[in-house]
C-alpha cells in the first residue's frame, strides 16, 4: 500500500477543515509545495504561515473560515477571549460592529487577517472561559465599550451567573492578578451592584 502524498491528503481533507502544514505527510518541502499549489488553484486559503483552510469554491473564490473559528484553531480555548467591542458584543452591551475581531490572549502570533490581537500576561486568565475573559476586557474601560449603560452590564452579568455562564470565584481570582487597576476597581463595583440588584 502506497503512502498518501501531501497533495492527496489535501484533496481528502473535508471541506470546512483547517490544514496545518505540519500535519501533511511526507517531507516538509514537499508538503509546503503541495500547500502552495493548492493555494494557487483555490483548493486552500492561507490563514497564517503554516496554517491553511479547505473552504468551498464559489464564484467569488474559496470560502474563508469564520474569524471565531480561526481564533479557536490558532489559540485554542485557554486564556483567550474577545476584547474591546468584540467583548461588548459577546455581552450584548453594544451595537458597534468592529472592523476586525479583537482577541485577548496569553500570547500573540504572526498577524492574521481580520484579527486584532492583545497580549495579556495574566496566567490566571487560563482558568476563565471566553465569556469571563470578555467581561474582564470590558472592565478595562466600560465607559467606552458598554454603550447601553452600566446597569445593562449588571443585568447581563446577573443573567449569565444564573445560567452558569460565569463563575464569580474564578473571576475574582483572575481579576486580583490583573495589572490594570481599572479592571480591579470596576470589578469590585460590578460585584457590589450585582449583590444589591
Amino acid at each position: 500500500m502506497t503512502a498518501l502524498t501531501a497533495s492527496q491528503a489535501i484533496r481528502e481533507t473535508p471541506l470546512g477543515s483547517f490544514v496545518p502544514l505540519s500535519a501533511l505527510p511526507g517531507p516538509s518541502d514537499a508538503a509546503r509545495q503541495a500547500a502552495s499549489r493548492a493555494t494557487r488553484s483555490g483548493e486552500l486559503v492561507t490563514v497564517k504561515p503554516g496554517l491553511y483552510y479547505r473552504g468551498g469554491k464559489t464564484r467569488y473564490g474559496t470560502t474563508r473560515p469564520p474569524v471565531e473559528d480561526i481564533v479557536r484553531e490558532v489559540w485554542g480555548s485557554t486564556g483567550v477571549g474577545p476584547a474591546g467591542f468584540s467583548a461588548a458584543r459577546e455581552w450584548g452591551v453594544t451595537t458597534q460592529v468592529p472592523a476586525t475581531y479583537h482577541v485577548a490572549a496569553l500570547w500573540t502570533v504572526a498577524p492574521i487577517d481580520g484579527v486584532t490581537q492583545y497580549s495579556r500576561r495574566n496566567r490566571a486568565r487560563g482558568e476563565l472561559n471566553q465569556k469571563e475573559i470578555a467581561l474582564v476586557e470590558l472592565l478595562r474601560d466600560p465607559r467606552v465599550f458598554v454603550e447601553s449603560g452600566w446597569q445593562s452590564l449588571v443585568d447581563r452579568y446577573t443573567e449569565a451567573q444564573a445560567r452558569g455562564l460565569v463563575r464569580g470565584s474564578f473571576l475574582e481570582h483572575a481579576v486580583a492578578s490583573e495589572r490594570n487597576q481599572s479592571v480591579r476597581g470596576n470589578f469590585a463595583t460590578l460585584m457590589a451592584d450585582v449583590a444589591r440588584s
